[in-house]
């Protein structure tokens, strides 16, 4: 790593260093978590329990190149090395008069362009950071200032200013600091769009095979945020039940995924609420089998929880 420097938000290089002995009282800082993750939804846990230490999160930072998309630009952008974290993106606006009070440190760089990771290595007691939510290992990627400007007599205009930071080294982050314009006042804010890499939600299932298949049980581990019937059968597990029928068409077989039949249903009976919850069509479907779950539409780890889960497949079978 390299050497470590407690950075603010300052205009200034000679103001971006606050001496370590003397810290601030706490000023008043929010911050905006992800509200959604995708198909595992809005979070219904504490998703701090998923964060990684320093020393975990500067092992698994990783940097890649990606052309460009509809979904972002072209450029260098953060990743985990590991399949079994990924990476969270939070927002935070904290006081800018005195300093932030956080300690960085850089884990890769060195490069003449610039790129690098850079992280926080600490976050200094009573400073304006201080309770915010941002924690070590986290990596700034992008900090942003409003300005009042005054136009005229009557004409006041809000100008803001947006700084990308993602996968610069050292040098080159506190470069992007100390080019934001000075601070005008005491209730001056910062934003700061910080990356964070986080544990997979991990949901153990427990597959019970009908009795005539004559097959043991059978436990795989999914992430939060899994189609319950895709991750079964990459997995090799069989779920056309020869028994279902098209509800749309009376026929049998596979409907692939629409959910108008019932050849991927499962029983569950433990865990039911690690589910997304049924639709209005899946509902009328199985409205007399309140156990079944139809596994096309039901995402495990829904709300970014966890647990054990235990399902029975071909639950017709059972009921020979």
């Amino acid at each position: 790593m390299a050497k470590l420097f407690l950075v603010s938000a300052l205009a200034s290089t000679a103001s971006a260093f606050v001496s370590r002995g003397s810290p601030r009282p706490p000023a008043k800082s929010t911050s905006l978590y992800s509200l959604t993750y995708s198909a595992a939804g809005a979070p219904a846990v504490d998703m701090s329990q998923y964060d990684l230490s320093l020393d975990q999160a500067v092992e698994d930072w990783t940097a890649v190149a990606s052309a460009g998309s509809a979904m972002q630009e072209a450029g260098v952008y953060l990743r985990s090395r590991s399949k079994e974290n990924f990476v969270d993106t939070l927002k935070f606006t904290i006081k800018r008069d005195g300093g932030l009070g956080l300690l960085l440190t850089e884990i890769a760089g060195g490069r003449e362009d610039g790129v690098g990771i850079t992280v926080v290595e600490e976050v200094l007691e009573g400073s304006n950071a201080d309770g915010c939510g941002i924690v070590p290992g986290d990596s700034i990627v992008a900090l942003g200032v409003s300005r009042t400007i005054e136009r005229g007599p009557s004409s006041v205009e809000e100008d803001r200013l947006d700084v990308a930071t993602e996968c610069l080294g050292y040098d080159a982050t506190i470069e992007a600091l100390t080019s934001l314009p000075p601070v005008n006042s005491p209730d001056d804010n910062l934003s700061l769009t910080i990356k964070r890499i986080r544990r997979q939600p991990r949901i153990s299932v427990k597959l019970q095979y009908p009795p005539s298949s004559e097959e043991e049980d059978q436990v795989i581990e999914l992430f939060a945020g899994e189609n319950l019937r895709r991750a079964m059968l990459t997995r090799g597990i069989k779920l056309n039940d020869k028994f279902a029928q098209r509800f749309d068409s009376g026929g049998s077989g596979d409907c692939g995924s629409d959910g108008t039949c019932a050849t991927c249903v499962v029983a569950v009976s433990n865990g039911q609420d690690l589910l997304s919850p049924a639709g209005q069509q899946e509902k009328q479907i199985l409205s007399k089998k309140p156990r079944w779950r139809m596994a096309c539409k039901a995402v495990v780890g829904y709300g970014m929880k966890e647990g054990e889960m235990t399902v029975q497949v071909s639950p017709r079978q059972w009921e020979e």
